[in-house]
């Protein structure tokens, strides 16, 4: 535990001040304009768009992603847009997490409306995880065959300081699951799925449902603290992480306001880690830790309340 502190502690002893004030102000504009004028909605259902739901994604995440590195560069004369290989993965970052968020993907797997829809659920978020990661080995082989797969290595990992992490959460999250609004969206088969009783699922349903939903955390924090971090230290070294931790913030603008806050913050601290570890394992444990704590306080919590 004392490491991961050490980390925090040096990162922002070491950080370039004005540059993370920049980068502070850049999201929390962003935050303003999304949740006061409903930025993502408008930008992704603009017809004029060729394809609105990648396009309108693909303009909010390089705004938020290159801006940082374009505010490094004039700080800090760093001359990263002079660099081939750093261009190419820039622009093409964005865009992979754009595809993500718009592809639509949706396939007949029963008559039945309500098990068609629990079905496509089930196979989104795997069949997504499994898009990104083929894509981001084709940039590894390209661009970063040197180390291990952005972040895949347990070398010198230690998973303690992630284990007390969780259990500091657990009183904090046992006291939000008797919360009507933490009890609205959790667990998430409820607010995800529109399918009310309309049919029985089973344990096994439950658990399949949690595993699917746990896939899309393993692709974040790979894509996120991996790719974003471990492809771009090379050039930038600790100033990767404030990019990511801007482009990260903006693919909670369709979560509640507190949570898309907070995500800038905590996106901040597991790039610091991963910084340091070069391993996302650690991020993967707080991050689909807490996610299942979570998970599990709705039950609990709708059984008993």
């Amino acid at each position: 535990m004392k490491e991961v502190f050490g980390y925090i502690r040096d990162y922002f002893r070491y950080v370039n001040k004005k540059l993370l004030i920049v980068c502070t102000l850049q999201s929390a504009v962003l935050i303003f304009l999304n949740y006061h004028y409903k930025l993502e909605g408008w930008i992704t259902s603009r017809q004029g768009l060729a394809w609105p739901a990648f396009a309108g994604h693909y303009i909010i995440f390089i705004t938020a992603f290159a801006l940082p590195y374009f505010f490094c560069s004039l700080g800090e004369k760093k001359y990263f847009f002079r660099n081939k290989p750093f261009i190419v993965l820039l622009v093409t970052a964005p865009a992979i997490f754009s595809l993500k968020m718009a592809l639509h993907t949706e396939l007949p797997f029963s008559n039945d409306v309500n098990w068609n829809e629990y079905w496509n659920r089930i196979y989104y978020w795997p069949l997504r995880l499994v898009i990104v990661v083929a894509i981001l080995i084709l940039l590894w082989k390209k661009f970063d065959s040197d180390q291990p797969f952005y972040g895949l290595t347990l070398k010198g990992f230690k998973w303690k300081p992630y284990a007390v992490m969780l259990l500091c959460m657990m009183p904090l999250i046992a006291a939000a699951s008797t919360q009507p609004d933490f009890l609205a969206m959790y667990p998430k088969i409820g607010s995800v799925l529109h399918i009310g009783n309309s049919i029985h699922l089973s344990w096994f349903h439950k658990l399949l449902f949690e595993l699917s939903y746990g896939s899309d955390f393993f692709g974040i924090e790979i894509f996120f603290r991996g790719f974003l971090i471990l492809a771009f230290i090379k050039w930038a070294g600790m100033d990767a992480i404030l990019p990511m931790t801007c482009f990260y913030c903006t693919i909670h603008f369709g979560k509640p306001l507190g949570e898309c806050i907070s995500s800038y913050f905590g996106g901040m601290l597991l790039g610091i880690v991963v910084y340091n570890t070069r391993s996302i394992y650690g991020g993967l444990i707080v991050h689909l830790g807490i996610a299942w704590m979570m998970e599990i306080g709705g039950y609990i919590g709708n059984a008993i309340w």
